[in-house]
């Protein structure tokens, strides 16, 4: 899973936006680095422990995975694998191509993946990503807190460049879902030294680590003995961190920054930011939503009608056309057009205005009882629409609905985390690949590592498990949509608006992509020559 947010610390910004303006200096150096917009991660810069944007997106160039997924259409193809067979969907036989090598010069082994996915999957490690290994036969011995096994016994390796993977129960997308980060190998150097791995961490991507400044920026350098096919060709990478999504816009149209990852809701107004970028306005479908989730450890929500009430209750066009300029689409359920399998207008009349209706459920329910907060963090350009919301919400209720930002997605993830959001949170999602399951089992499965709502339904756990066994693609994306109406009708999570993958170049940059699933295909960066 990968959260969508910025975070940071204003001040330190802005001495790095004085002290390192633009990409385009007067050194060689400079002239050979794409700065770009991007936030401090969550946690240190480990794939297993991973689930949000700012750490991933530099995750995703510092390492390669065994499949990677086409920067137009989304769609996978192996990198580090040579080979992924199965007979029977359940147990699959990996053979990687020979060559590969981390950045500090060891090989990349079938023992490289095994080892990485049974840290992520071992309980005592408490990775952020644990539950991607959950199909994995053995996991339930690794995964609690006191394991009864050291390795999950669905692993196998088989020589240096074959390992086999045995899972609980069928799985027919599996393949697909391996260019995830979740899925990359890991160096022995993290095994060995993890102080020192995440003091410099080592990849095996198209770019290596060259330093970091906390809360400031963090520069890669052009890994030249990647394995990959396609090569990069950029010199570095300056991630820098801002405070705000608009100083980074701006500081694009003044080409003191190279790259921004979205664009500020007030930009899009009237399409403002296709004039303003020109060749360098980006937009392609994608895998991108938001919506509101919903704390139901809070007694408050325990009721679906209350939920539904709430949902019906926002005027989803009028925001997106006031606040978005119509580029956002109001939701009609949880996946996104851009994935296989999707079907639309799942939610049918719960995501649909209807100030009556939603009346008459909130009074069915009981009424709501004292204000209701809607939480984000203001560090990400969400407070336009997040005031918006929270308007529709009170004038259509009657209830005191109110917007209380946090100031950082640190701290949103904190509350999170903690289980201590007292009112409606924003979810952020885009998908970890090209699938509707990758809109449902990660967020709605009992005890998945981003159901932060604490939902759990049996029916929806079985109807999933039934759709991963599913014979073939169609008839497990058949059975997705099903678990979807069924998730959709408890309304744990309010679908808000898709929207698409949206980002701006300077007109120092020549090419640099994003694929439909949000990340940045950092080996198409290109700067035009200098003049």
């Amino acid at each position: 899973m990968r959260r969508w947010a910025t975070a940071v610390a204003a001040a330190l910004a802005l001495a790095l936006l004085v002290a390192a303006c633009g990409g385009g200096g007067g050194d060689e150096q400079s002239a050979q680095t794409v700065g770009i917009e991007w936030g401090e991660p969550e946690n240190p810069l480990i794939p297993g422990n991973t689930t949000e944007q700012n750490g991933g997106d530099v995750i995703d160039a510092l390492f390669a995975g065994l499949v990677k997924y086409d920067v137009d259409t989304g769609q996978p193809s192996n990198e580090v694998a040579d080979a992924i067979t199965t007979t029977d969907n359940r147990t699959f036989t990996i053979r990687i191509r020979p060559g590969w090598t981390f950045h500090d010069g060891t090989p990349v082994t079938s023992q490289s993946f095994v080892d990485s996915w049974n840290w992520t999957a071992a309980g005592p490690n408490a990775a952020g990503a644990q539950s991607f290994m959950e199909k994995i036969d053995g996991y339930d011995e690794v995964s609690p807190e006191v394991p009864t096994a050291p390795t999950m016994r669905g692993l196998r390796v088989v020589d240096p460049q074959t390992f086999t993977v045995t899972l609980e129960q069928p799985f027919t997308i599996f393949p697909l879902t391996l260019g995830y980060s979740a899925y990359y190998p890991m160096p022995q150097r993290f095994f060995t030294d993890r102080a020192g791995y995440e003091a410099a961490p080592v990849g095996n991507g198209e770019f290596r680590f060259e330093s970091r400044t906390p809360n400031q920026n963090l520069v890669l350098v052009r890994n030249d003995q990647y394995a990959g096919s396609v090569k990069p060709q950029v010199q570095r990478l300056d991630f820098r961190v801002y405070s705000e999504l608009q100083t980074s816009y701006d500081d694009v149209l003044s080409g003191n920054l190279d790259h921004v990852r979205q664009v500020p809701p007030a930009a899009l107004t009237g399409d403002r930011w296709r004039t303003d970028l020109g060749a360098g306005a980006h937009q392609k479908e994608g895998l991108v939503t938001d919506s509101l989730g919903v704390p139901l450890y809070d007694p408050r929500f325990a009721n679906p009608l209350v939920r539904q009430a709430i949902s019906m209750s926002i005027d989803r066009q009028t925001i997106t056309q006031q606040i978005f300029g119509g580029v956002y689409r109001p939701a009609t359920g949880y996946a996104t057009s851009a994935a296989d399998g999707y079907v639309p207008n799942q939610c049918g009349e719960l995501c649909t205005f209807d100030p009556q209706r939603a009346r008459q459920l909130l009074a069915q329910a009981g009424g709501f009882a004292g204000p209701l907060t809607l939480t984000a963090n203001s560090d990400g350009g969400h407070d336009p629409y997040m005031e918006a919301v929270a308007t529709s919400i009170r004038q259509t209720l009657g209830i005191d609905a109110r917007y209380a930002p946090v100031p950082s997605f640190s701290e949103q993830r904190r509350l999170a985390n903690a289980q201590q959001f007292t009112g409606l949170f924003r979810n952020g999602w885009q998908g970890d690949y090209p699938s509707i399951e990758t809109f449902l089992t990660q967020l709605y499965r009992t005890g998945a590592s981003s159901n932060d709502y604490g939902y759990a339904n049996p029916a929806v756990d079985a109807a999933l498990s039934q759709a991963d066994q599913a014979p073939t693609t169609q008839a497990a994306n058949a059975g997705y949509a099903a678990a979807e109406r069924t998730i959709l009708a408890d309304m744990p999570n309010i679908p808000l608006w898709s929207r698409p993958v949206i980002y701006g170049n300077s007109a120092r940059v020549a090419e640099a992509e994003h694929n439909p699933l949000n990340r940045q295909d950092t080996t198409t960066y290109r700067l035009n020559p200098q003049g």
